[in-house]
């Protein structure tokens, strides 16, 4: 390692010796690449060391100066290991040269010249300070995880280094990462691969029997693994329920040998250092882990992994403003990761519970978190930026068009961002705050009125998972959550004072109960009883679910906080009771007092009332008197459109009208319009609603307004050529009148054959353009054959028809030229 031109006290940082680990071979090419360049990509598999040794070698290039190394790192617990790690191989104490900071948690100093970060609060570093003074190298690790605030961090780290810090440093690195994509996205970036883990690992596979229960399969794998192999055994699970049952199926089998441990991230510090530190002497590990054990820790001891297969994602429905849990298969790439944990300190095994075969059929990557988040926290983030259009910056995947709209819609709501995009000093503010946008709407609105210490309580509370137990009610979880002793817990309430001091915090705060205030950050999640216990529907006109059994469900109204599941079927996860007068006195300018007319599909009426409401939630209502005019013919229409056109009485007239222009709109296309259902549904305000003000249910409507209507989507200029292109009947050589069909994607006339005796042209419509198909029927009406050619039909099939039809009907006319012979609707006279 290089000290070349750097002062005594700064290399006496740098270790005399590196581990012995792979990423070592390719340091020496890591330093030529930032020494020559800024940017760099360093892919290296599971165990090579990137995360801790690239670092602390770059401790020592000339380059740095005094300035410091920003480490990102996806999780708490990766940022403390990661830390941990390199200050012991200095030999000194986390918060020396080597520390960390996150949300709740910093251990940094004056000395501190690699600080461990997670990647949203670099977020907000390099936000609030787009130079990142004192910084010369910004390593993004574990980088193929691709979570949003790595995507917007890289993003800004460029966009910075471009515009104002040529000489800033920026390295990717990550185990399992599409490299082309990152490497052209950073334009001139050196790739450097490193070579893999260490030590072989044995791949197996026990598939899962159909219908099983993860945590059946599970705890059989690891009870035969516990009994065939040495060493320590981690488990991979997709959540925190699953890993607790599977705790329940294992407790008491293994004897006071083995220890039985849990690792998910709402586990306190001590809790999560107790599952990565080695066991002691002559003792079995078994760790039951969610997907945050796949990367950059690494848990001494471990022999085998069995990996489920499966991970729990956060998907956001723009639809519905929700972020729901979905748990799917993992990507080729987590399996490998999972894998890897069983080769970092010697030769392993790695089970997976499924099949062989399948392993092909699972995607290359997990979907990154820009494609399916809710995007607020970034816009308001690109908005302090001074961006409105992400496609500006360099990002790998662009956001979702409508998750973006969505954002936007949430921001100019909460008065955060302006028409154009802007931020408004209140979304300057509510950035200050490192809260989601609605809980810092909520305690920004809570300080105004002297309580922003109870409103940043509850909003902690709602973003750090566990605290105050699991109760769906925030009201007893916020009661507990203020008793609650312990590390996580006074952390998060000294975090807590933080963000009430930053939005204005002044004495002491007066007591409100927690829906009160929830109703500032979602006003459209206020909800009301209806259709049951436990069944709600909230102002956003969408309903949501709790079981019977808790004590929520009977409350008359809540404010939902966090719930799940898709549209139609929400589950409440979170929610607080508030009263009508707490609404009506908080809310009061969302509030609605109008009169409706509404379509009742039982009665197929329209009915009047005077009501009160809350965006969707119906409060109060009046009956008022059966209403006609403009409003009671909206509201028919909405029964139309609720009940379909087959509702509507068109008069075979009525109907064979609709055909025809609809038939000119096929085969001619603009002016004519289009007829069909869709259409005329979506064109209800043009054709129907202004010849029904009068009309007060749809038994009322006439089949002459109905025609009067489709008449007027016809342009005026056009309507006089209505019957000469598509006349409703046509005149046979007889006198005889017979309507035409325009059903279909043709003209099509059914005519008796004798009725066209002596004409020598075929009859079209449309101006001659069109002509129609013949339906040729035998005297009792049955088809004998079809035709678009009525001459070419004379003479040439008539000769077949005519001998079949001779002898099946006698009395009537087959004449051998019926071209020439005169029409006729009658039989022969008797005796002839």
């Amino acid at each position: 390692m290089s000290n070349e031109g750097r002062p005594a006290h700064q290399a006496a940082h740098v270790p005399a010796t590196l581990p012995q680990l792979p990423v070592r071979a390719v340091l020496p090419t890591l330093s030529d690449a930032l020494r020559s360049g800024t940017r760099a990509v360093l892919a290296a598999p599971p165990g090579a060391g990137k995360t801790t040794l690239v670092p602390l070698h770059l401790l020592g290039a000339s380059w740095r100066g005094d300035r410091r190394i920003i480490l990102l790192e996806p999780r708490r617990l990766a940022a403390r290991a990661a830390a941990g790690r390199m200050a012991e191989l200095l030999g000194e104490r986390v918060g020396d040269t080597v520390g960390y900071r996150m949300r709740l948690e910093s251990r940094i100093s004056a000395r501190t010249r690699i600080e461990v970060v997670t990647e949203g609060v670099f977020a907000r570093m390099i936000i609030d300070d787009p130079e990142l003074s004192g910084v010369s190298t910004v390593l993004f690790d574990e980088f193929h995880e691709r979570s949003l605030d790595a995507d917007l961090g890289l993003a800004l780290a460029l966009d910075a280094q471009s515009a104002l810090r040529e000489d800033l440093r920026i390295l990717v690195m990550s185990a399992t990462l599409d490299t082309d994509r990152v490497a052209r996205l950073m334009e001139d970036a050196a790739v450097i691969e490193s070579a893999g883990r260490s030590f072989p690992i044995d791949i197996r596979h026990a598939d899962r029997p159909a219908g099983e229960r993860i945590e059946d399969t599970m705890a059989r794998a690891i009870r035969d693994a516990h009994a065939a192999e040495s060493g320590s055994i981690l488990a991979f699970l997709p959540g925190q329920a699953e890993i607790r049952r599977t705790m329940e199926r294992l407790e008491g089998r293994f004897g006071d040998r083995t220890m039985l441990v849990p690792l998910y991230g709402n586990l306190t510090q001590k809790e999560q250092d107790a599952a990565i530190r080695p066991p002691p002497d002559g003792m079995r590990k078994i760790v039951l882990a969610t997907s945050i054990a796949e990367t950059s820790i690494t848990i001494d001891g471990v022999r085998v992994v069995i990996d489920g297969g499966l991970q729990r994602l956060p998907v956001f429905e723009a639809a519905t403003g929700i972020t729901r849990l979905e748990t799917v298969r993992v990507s080729r790439a987590s399996a490998d990761q999972r894998a890897g944990r069983a080769g970092r300190t010697g030769p392993g095994i790695a089970i997976r519970l499924w099949h062989a075969g399948q392993t092909a059929a699972l995607p290359a990557f997990t979907p990154p978190q820009i494609l399916g988040s809710d995007l607020s926290g970034f816009v308001l983030d690109l908005a302090q930026w001074g961006v409105t259009d992400p496609a500006s910056l360099r990002l790998i995947d662009q956001p979702p068009a409508a998750s973006l709209e969505e954002a936007r819609s949430l921001l100019r709501l909460l008065g955060a961002i302006d028409a154009g995009g802007g931020l408004t000093p209140v979304g300057r503010k509510m950035r200050t705050l490192s809260l989601p946008p609605q809980l810092a709407a909520m305690v920004i609105h809570a300080a105004s009125e002297g309580m922003a210490a109870e409103a940043a309580l509850l909003a902690v509370l709602l973003t750090e998972q566990g605290l105050g137990g699991s109760s769906l009610d925030l009201e007893e979880r916020l009661r507990r959550f203020k008793a609650e002793r312990g590390e996580r817990a006074e952390s998060s309430r000294r975090l807590a004072a933080r963000i009430a001091e930053a939005a204005g915090a002044k004495g002491a705060s007066v007591p409100i109960h927690p829906g009160a205030l929830l109703m500032h950050a979602f006003p459209d999640r206020i909800a009301l009883q209806r259709g049951g216990r436990g069944r709600f529907v909230m102002a956003n006109g969408r309903g949501a679910e709790l079981p019977e059994t808790e004590g929520l469900a009977a409350s008359a109204m809540l404010v939902i906080a966090d719930l799940t599941g898709q549209a139609g079927r929400q589950r409440i996860l979170a929610a607080a009771t508030v009263s009508r007068a707490d609404v009506e006195a908080e809310m009061a300018e969302n509030f609605v007092r109008e009169e409706q007319c509404v379509f009742d599909p039982s009665s197929r009426q329209v009915r009047a009332r005077k009501v009160t409401r809350l965006g969707a939630i119906l409060l109060e209502e009046t009956p008022l008197p059966r209403p006609t005019g403009p409003a009671a013919a909206r509201a028919l229409a909405d029964g139309v459109r609720q009940l379909g056109l087959q509702a509507l009485p068109f008069s075979k007239s009525g109907g064979q009208l609709r055909e025809r222009i609809g038939f000119l709109h096929r085969s001619l296309g603009e002016p004519w319009p289009d007829t069909g259902d869709e259409a005329l549904l979506a064109r209800l305000d043009e054709w129907f609603t202004p010849f029904q003000e009068q009309t007060r249910g749809l038994d009322d409507v006439t089949p002459a307004s109905l025609s009067e209507g489709l008449l007027a989507l016809v342009p005026h200029g056009v309507q006089r050529d209505l019957e000469r292109l598509v006349p409703t009947h046509f005149e046979a050589p007889t006198g005889q009148r017979h309507p035409i069909r325009y059903d279909g994607s043709e003209p099509t006339l059914p005519i008796r054959v004798q009725e066209l005796f002596g004409l020598r042209q075929h009859p079209a419509v449309a101006g001659g353009r069109l002509p129609l198909l013949l339906e040729l029927l035998s005297p009792a009406h049955r088809p004998i054959q079809t035709t678009r050619d009525l001459p070419g039909f004379w003479a040439g099939s008539w000769k077949d028809v005519r001998a079949e039809m001779r002898g099946r009907y006698p009395r009537h006319p087959w004449p051998e030229d019926p071209a020439g012979s005169m029409p006729t609707t009658r039989v022969k006279p008797r005796g002839t």
